[in-house]
């Protein structure tokens, strides 16, 4: 459970992302949530069930100056 408050978002939830960094080390490319969710700085995710979430960067707008 979450110790803080407001508690971060489930694992499950669609905003799983804005959970608390509880571990860092951007010298591997990768943060661990208060959530369980392995964050990886190209935004692929590893959900503490196993699952991975594939890295899903925004695309750049088509003719963007």
């Amino acid at each position: 459970m979450c110790p803080h408050q407001p508690t971060c978002p489930p694992a499950a939830a669609p905003d799983r992302e804005a959970a608390r960094t509880l571990s860092a080390h951007p010298e591997q490319g990768w943060s661990l949530l208060c959530n369980g969710v392995v964050l990886f700085e190209d935004t692929g995710e590893i959900l503490p069930d196993g699952a991975v979430i594939a890295p899903h960067r925004p695309l750049p707008l088509v003719g963007a100056v």
